[in-house]
């Protein structure tokens, strides 16, 4: 019997090997992963701190989640934010959040500039990456008031 599988595995392009029912699962649904999506609060002020809200569907019984992320955009770390660390953690909640603490502009009065910070999640493992994979936040420039002083 095994000389038949054998002979019939160049045809069929099959491989001898133990059958696994039922089958192994392929995708997160099947896996019953995680997903992850992200969005932004809002655009902030220079000077303001803003938030991206991560959220865990699928949550975890026990225990949170570290996820892997990236940041782009317009705006530079060190210069217009604090930098972004990854991973980032969601915790039992099923929700995590990534203040962005924005700086004063260095370049002066003369930038009346509006800069993009956008965070994208990334790949990681034991969890899947949902459809709102990415979210941006603008950082405003601060409005030159005589009550500016009191913010």
């Amino acid at each position: 019997m095994s000389a038949l599988a054998f002979a019939l595995a160049p045809e069929t392009k099959a491989a001898p090997g133990p059958l696994r029912w039922p089958p192994p699962p392929t995708g997160a649904e099947d896996m019953k992963l995680p997903v992850i999506t992200i969005h932004s609060t809002d655009n902030v002020t220079r000077g303001k701190t803003g938030s991206f809200v991560l959220e865990m569907q699928n949550r975890r019984l026990l225990g949170g989640i570290y996820v892997n992320l990236s940041v782009s955009g317009t705006a530079v770390a060190g210069v217009d934010y604090v930098a972004i660390l990854s991973p980032t953690y969601i915790g039992e909640s099923g929700y995590g959040v990534i203040q962005v603490k924005t700086l004063h502009d260095p370049r002066g009065l003369s930038s009346r500039q509006a800069y993009s910070v956008t965070v994208t999640l990334e790949p990681g493992a034991g969890y899947a990456v949902g459809e709102a994979s990415s979210a941006t936040m603008w950082i405003k420039p601060a409005l030159q008031s005589s009550n500016q002083s009191s913010n």
